[in-house]
């Protein structure tokens, strides 16, 4: 069965509203996918505070020198890594301070080098270069134009403009490099253009955005200036259904990789929602998820995904 105190860890921080989950007497979605569409490379991770140990790991990203960006949610830390998983370093601490955490949940790198983290539970975007150097912040608590409350997941577009996922405003944010509101799209609903607890954000070479809406249990994908334009998905353990998706990339063949959370998947459509193929059944052994959270595509392709519940990070091929 799934970590059950994972899943209410995540209920109290208002990230995830607790459901019973399918799960067949073996322990398998009952459709698991029979191949690996995306080659199994290698694992690391394990639990615990130690150099390369992680804690419910939640948001991930790639830079151009392939070093690894982990939101080490429980440890309240980045964790940098290569892309072999060989340890590399890591900062913060819990707290408030300019240079702490309250449970980090999302990661982003621009072209620059420059790493931003969703510092959740403190409300606030941080800044950082490469080598954990603290640059600013910007945020504080509230649901006025550029306040945040509980930031997820983040993504950099080509103009090097920060999309923040507003998880409990259910709204989507853009701002400057340094911080400066820019726009907004989003509300609260199930209509076209709202959110009911989005987590997950993309984008794709065009500048498009998508948008995991977990608890409607669909993408939704917008155009470069957060302009709705169309949506997919519903709940169930189909071909292109979702259970709780999280989190979302995008690779440079236009094609979307989405973390379906609650049937420990991960499916792949094209650009327009074309369900593609997906991989992954409940489990901690290679290939396998146990409640998957964050993904991230290298410039060669390669997939990495967080495993909340395994505390590990998941290398597949192109």
């Amino acid at each position: 069965m799934k970590n059950i105190l994972n899943w209410i860890t995540r209920w109290l921080l208002g990230f995830i509203t607790l459901s019973t989950i399918p799960v067949h007497a073996n322990g398998l979605n009952p459709n698991p996918f029979p191949s690996f569409p995306h080659t199994f490379l290698s694992q690391w991770g394990g639990s615990g505070p130690e150099k390369g140990h992680l804690w419910n790991p939640y948001g991930i990203a790639v830079d151009k020198k392939e070093r690894v960006y982990i939101a080490d949610y429980a440890n309240d830390r980045i964790d940098v890594f290569d892309s072999n998983g060989f340890y590399l370093m890591n900062w913060g601490s819990k707290g408030k301070g300019v240079e702490q955490f309250h449970h980090a949940l999302g990661v982003a790198v621009d072209k620059k080098g420059n790493l931003y983290a969703s510092d959740t539970l403190n409300n606030r975007i941080k800044k950082y270069t490469s080598d954990g150097r603290y640059v600013t912040n910007w945020g504080g608590y509230g649901k006025g134009k550029g306040q945040l409350f509980n930031p997820s997941l983040l993504a950099v577009n080509a103009q090097e403009n920060l999309w923040v996922v507003d998880c409990s405003n259910n709204r989507i944010q853009e701002f400057t490099s340094n911080g400066i509101f820019l726009t907004q799209a989003g509300k609260f609903g199930t209509g076209d253009g709202q959110f009911n607890t989005p987590l997950g954000i993309a984008i794709d070479s065009n500048g498009n955005l998508y948008v995991s809406d977990m608890n409607n249990n669909r993408i939704e994908k917008f155009g470069p200036s957060g302009n709705y334009l169309s949506k997919w998905g519903k709940k169930g353990q189909g071909n292109g259904e979702f259970d709780t998706p999280e989190g979302l990339a995008a690779d440079d063949q236009e094609h979307i990789y989405v973390v379906d959370s609650g049937n420990n998947r991960i499916q792949e459509f094209t650009s327009s929602g074309i369900y593609v193929t997906q991989w992954g059944t409940f489990g901690k052994g290679n290939g396998q998820f146990s409640t998957p959270a964050g993904i991230a595509v290298d410039k060669d392709g390669n997939i990495y995904v967080t495993d909340w519940g395994a505390d590990r990070i998941e290398k597949f091929g192109p």
